[in-house]
């Protein structure tokens, strides 16, 4: 089957579009036939060498890339009893050093880390729910505060951002939002009450409609200190990329989300698509082949929505 791996960490250029042998499912474990696959920032981690110099991956021979998979049950492992060939799916893999990724025409995932699809939406568009949408999920777990609590999130029109503003809402929080202003209008569709612009002097512009400051922030922006100068005193603070976690100033609890597969979660997620409470946003479509070109564009930013590997 085809594959994209990395060999040698680099930029774009290193992604190498690979045969390998199509991989087995073992016991507890389903293969999916891949129809689709999100464009994540960790995949761009992996490939230049971040997640090894952070110790996240261990020095290997080869490593696949790719963690959201959107696509059809192919075979079934000994003892997987929830899924049968043809069903549709998205999964999670969460193994960054893992010798093949999404980015290919097979991948074999436990079946725990899969459930159906959501049925209001296509495979492209389902492909970017798994890591980012689980992310928020997780993210918000670790805040364990009540409802009526004021939550603020940073990069409110990004991915992770806008799936945490819509699941923070669910869930009974007060949300600030900070974005572009360009972006007002969409995040308070996602579910923002107040709306901070992004800019200098953040954690004053804050205090400024949350006197004493926000009870949480989920910083996706990774801003860092200046989120974290908006937060209350005591208050709760999560972190979403390694090294990116500020001094815990003023006893804030500061909290790093690692992601972890959950098929029941994920599941509780495609209920939220089709029932319209959260929306899926693909920001293009490019072919398995031009996983580099995907890159690129990832790099370049300004990205409103994940762009999407296909088959086609």
């Amino acid at each position: 089957m085809r594959a994209v791996v990395v060999r040698r960490f680099g930029g774009p250029e290193v992604l190498e579009f690979a045969e390998v042998p199509v991989p087995a499912p073992g016991p507890g474990q389903v293969r999916v036939k891949v129809a689709a696959a999100g464009v994540n920032p960790v995949d761009a981690g992996t490939r230049s060498g971040f997640l090894t110099e952070a110790g996240i991956i261990p020095p290997r021979e080869r490593i696949g890339i790719g963690w959201d998979v959107a696509g059809t049950v192919d075979v079934v492992g000994d003892g997987v009893t929830g899924f049968a060939a043809g069903d549709r799916v998205i999964g999670l893999l969460d193994r960054p050093s893992a010798a093949l990724g999404a980015y290919a025409d097979f991948a074999v995932l436990d079946a725990d880390a899969v459930t159906a699809a959501p049925r209001t939406v296509s495979l492209v568009a389902a492909a970017t729910l798994p890591l980012n949408g689980l992310t928020a999920v997780q993210a918000l777990d670790l805040l364990d505060l009540p409802p009526g609590s004021t939550v603020l999130v940073t990069g409110a029109a990004g991915a992770v951002g806008g799936y945490a503003v819509t699941l923070a809402k669910v869930r009974g929080f007060r949300v600030a939002a900070v974005a572009d202003t360009a972006d007002e209008a969409l995040v308070r569709g996602f579910g923002a009450e107040l709306f901070v612009p992004r800019g200098d002097f953040l954690a004053d512009r804050v205090r400024a409609v949350i006197p004493g400051g926000a009870d949480a922030a989920l910083d996706t922006a990774l801003l860092r200190l200046e989120a974290l100068d908006a937060v209350a005193n005591r208050g709760r603070f999560v972190v979403f990329a390694a090294g990116a976690a500020p001094i815990p100033l003023r006893g804030i609890e500061v909290e790093h989300v690692w992601i972890a597969a959950d098929g029941a979660a994920l599941a509780r997620l495609a209920t939220l698509v089709d029932d319209g409470t959260l929306t899926l946003r693909v920001a293009d479509t490019l072919s398995l082949a031009e996983a580099a070109k995907a890159h690129e564009r990832l790099a370049e930013g300004g990205l409103r929505g994940r762009l999407v590997l296909t088959k086609e």
